[in-house]
């Protein structure tokens, strides 16, 4: 061997002897609300499986406000995000924060129309949209921004409040988004980097807004999926400076985007309602997209090495497997690895783990697990007793499986082929926002408190 191909032999296994300890430090986080890989799992976690109100709890803090957006970590930070009433009361949607009438005359609409009968409640306090900073091991508030107090345009769903994103982090900036109320970048310590107001959304039965941003590098993309002009933005993540916009036809959805790495490029695939769609990270150029998804898209896609796994479940089920080798339109081509059509999800996210598919079905507390590769059940729509009702997508952790129900309820399962059910536990709270787990602690964020839980 050459000089040459030693020095690059050399820098080459400097590299790659640098990028591994990266790549594991990473993981030790919990950057977004899907975990570091954004496939709902844990690595090289060792969290426990029994707690109670007086077992188990490291600390418990009580949030001001509403939010359900997953908690997210970096080192000893936990962050989370809320809205706060505040102020006197107004009639429901007569004013918006500048006091005059909300204006009705160019409202599109479209897929359902708006209303939304009783499931909708209608903003009557101005609300102090915040970021907050809590301390990992103690819960001790570290800081908090407010960056915008506004009387919204519209309600939400009475499920869940203005704060329904979830942040995300590279451990050097954090990104915020309160959709209609603004996209913020701030550091680590609470400093405001920029801000940025994308306009204001008009969903579907005035249901409200809930779609996290996605970072990958220097990018920051944002879905604006709603019953107005709709579009999918890319923004650097260090001054908020707009890359690329590509406009989109759909109604509204609040499925977050997944970036994944395939064939050396990264690829940006969003749910939808009309058709799933990958973009090219690196300019937005549509790659590929595909029908078949139901009304009300809101699961996020996971994906392998070689394909990525779609659903939806309202009105209808929906499961796609499909390649990410291809292009154009993949609607009944082979690109389609297989599919399903029973038993999915209306609001929790898939988890995909050592090539098994988990997913409840709708928002009750049934799972299933598929076989990723072939697509064949290992088991489907067995109820999981004891809870009731689910929003949170399941996460797995060290050989198992946490399942969070809304009547604070927690099934530990076996990960595996068949159904086991290790453990059953209870908290005094309701739990609608997904469960994140770093090292030996669980972070659970319910309606009115943030618990830690650990054996130690």
């Amino acid at each position: 061997m050459n000089t040459r191909k030693l020095q690059i032999a050399a820098l080459t296994c400097c590299l790659w002897n640098a990028w591994l300890p990266l790549q594991s430090y990473a993981a030790s986080q919990w950057p977004s609300w899907r975990g570091p890989q954004a496939n709902g799992v844990a690595t090289d976690a060792h969290p426990p499986t029994q707690w109670s109100e007086t077992n188990h709890v490291q600390w418990k803090v009580t949030i001001p406000g509403r939010g359900s957006s997953t908690p997210i970590l970096w080192d000893d930070q936990v962050f989370i995000l809320t809205a706060i009433p505040t102020g006197p009361e107004a009639a429901a949607e007569t004013a918006d924060a500048s006091g005059q009438p909300p204006d009705r005359s160019e409202r599109p609409r479209r897929g359902g129309g708006g209303g939304g009968g009783g499931m909708v409640d209608r903003p009557t306090r101005a609300q102090q949209f915040t970021v907050l900073s809590f301390d990992r091991k103690t819960g001790k508030q570290r800081w908090t921004q407010s960056p915008r107090t506004q009387l919204p345009h519209e309600g939400h769903h009475k499920d869940h409040g203005f704060a329904s994103a979830s942040p995300v982090t590279d451990g050097k900036h954090l990104i915020v988004s309160f959709g209609s109320f603004g996209l913020y970048g701030y550091d680590l310590k609470g400093k405001l980097l920029w801000e940025k107001d994308l306009g204001d959304m008009r969903t579907r039965n005035s249901f409200g807004e809930g779609s996290s941003p996605a970072l990958d590098g220097n990018t920051v993309v944002v879905l604006w999926d709603h019953e107005g002009d709709d579009f999918i933005v890319a923004l650097d993540k260090r001054d908020g400076r707009e890359l690329w916009r590509q406009t989109r036809d759909e109604p509204t959805g609040w499925c977050t985007p997944l970036i994944v790495s395939h064939g050396g490029r990264k690829q940006v695939i969003v749910n939808g309602t009309n058709k799933i769609r990958s973009y090219d990270l690196k300019d937005g150029k549509l790659l590929w997209e595909c029908a078949g998804q139901t009304v009300n898209a809101i699961p996020s896609a996971v994906a392998s090495q070689d394909r990525v796994f779609v659903m939806s479940g309202y009105r209808g089920n929906a499961l796609q497997a499909l390649r990410l080798d291809r292009s154009g339109d993949l609607t009944g081509t082979d690109g389609i690895v297989w599919s399903h059509a029973k038993s999915t999800p209306y609001v929790p996210s898939p988890l995909l783990v050592s090539d098994t598919l988990y997913f409840i079905s709708n928002n009750s507390a049934l799972l299933s697990a598929f076989d990723a590769v072939s697509g064949k059940a290992h088991f489907e729509a067995e109820r999981l007793d004891g809870l009731n009702g689910v929003y949170a997508s399941p996460v797995a952790a060290d050989g198992r499986i946490y399942v969070v129900g809304r009547d604070g309820n927690t099934a530990v399962l076996r990960q595996g082929p068949r159904l086991e059910i290790l453990s059953k536990n209870h908290l005094d709270d309701g739990f609608d926002a997904s469960p994140a787990i770093v090292g030996r602690q669980i972070f659970l964020r319910g309606r009115q408190s943030l618990y830690c839980i650990s054996e130690k």
